[in-house]
């Protein structure tokens, strides 16, 4: 990839201190405490959220009074299961998909276990042995459990349900397990895998509600599994998993085909456009998924840390210090303050 010039000097801020914002993204708070004098408001590009959120009716009711009902939680399921091409049966809803990958270690699941990577930082905590994408099929034949991201951050990497049959196809033959984490899949409606597997593919799926849908703070996502599975999970999670708000929200917004439909529309067009201003700077954009892109470039530190001078945060990685990752911004405006500070290096 192209390499983006620079000459803005470096920040006292730039150091040790800065590996804050490598740890995750979304931290405007500690940016704004490292660069002080950079203008506000913050242009938050550091996370693959949708920064157009679904917006909550305003007639839409949250009992806050009462302990969420089990009848409230199946009908959120139902709905979601529908979004998600599969039976009710198999969906468990969790105070988000982070719950769930951490419970994966006591469901189970045979040895050996790893992640392909690079990844997310969850995905290696939960699994530390990392195996590469161009070995999934032959790792496999191996057994044991592999966990995959999928569309992939930071890279937006993507895997077709053709190409990944192979792969479940040798993990049941030889005892073994795949998990997908789904969690930007609701971006592109072709990329769920839970519509194409059968009762006896050994697969476990992770969905994100926060990330399509732009509520993070909500802490909603759902685990696709065989029955077996969910009724362990359930039973971890005990008797009310879900708050009365996530279930009033959750439910609403997988109903809201329109809103579905509109914003995958709009991602694609958005992406388009975000990878059309990082080419005119010299910056070519890689990934699938239209919320967030990955730039590598042997000047990706100093464009980190000019980005920041100019009040807009992006994500940089420890393990490449190449990649920055962007998020696709909201709008017209967002994108030109991005384009002139890409122009002003």
């Amino acid at each position: 990839m192209a390499k983006a010039s620079s000459n803005a000097a470096a920040s006292p801020a730039q150091g040790t201190h800065v590996h804050a914002l490598m740890e995750h993204g979304g931290r405007i708070d500690s940016a704004q405490a490292l660069y002080p004098h950079a203008p506000r408001p913050w242009l938050d590009l550091s996370t693959g959220i949708n920064p157009c959120a679904w917006e909550p009716p305003a007639n839409l009711a949250v009992d806050l009074r009462s302990l969420p009902s089990p009848a409230a939680l199946a009908t959120l399921e139902a709905v979601a299961a529908r979004h998600f091409g599969t039976d009710p049966a198999r969906v468990v809803a969790l105070p988000g998909t982070e719950i769930g990958l951490r419970l994966l270690g006591g469901l189970g699941l045979p040895a050996r276990a790893r992640h392909v990577g690079p990844s997310y930082a969850t995905h290696e905590a939960v699994f530390p042995a990392r195996i590469s994408i161009d070995s999934l099929t032959d790792e496999a034949t191996h057994g044991g459990t592999i966990l995959l991201a999928n569309p992939n951050n930071p890279d937006g990497r993507l895997v077709s349900p053709d190409a990944l049959r192979p792969v479940i196809d040798r993990l049941r033959e030889n005892a073994g397990w795949l998990v997908v984490d789904e969690a930007f899949a609701d971006t592109l409606p072709d990329a769920g895998l839970s519509s194409h597997l059968s009762a006896a593919d050994p697969v476990i799926l992770f969905r994100s509600f926060g990330k399509f849908f732009g509520l993070a703070g909500v802490r909603l996502g759902f685990m696709i599994a065989p029955p077996s599975i969910v009724a362990r999970v359930r039973d971890r999670l005990g008797s009310w998993p879900i708050s009365a708000t996530a279930l009033a929200i959750g439910t609403a917004a997988y109903a809201d085909r329109d809103w579905i439909e509109t914003t995958r529309a709009q991602l694609v067009t958005r992406a388009a456009a975000l990878d059309a201003v990082l080419l005119r700077h010299g910056l070519t954009a890689t990934g699938a998924c239209p919320l967030f892109r990955l730039i590598a470039t042997d000047d990706a530190k100093s464009l980190f840390e000019r980005l920041n001078m100019a009040g807009i945060l992006t994500r940089p990685f420890t393990y490449d210090p190449r990649w920055l990752r962007l998020g696709v911004p909201a709008d017209a405006t967002a994108l030109a303050r991005l384009d002139a500070a890409l122009a002003h290096g």
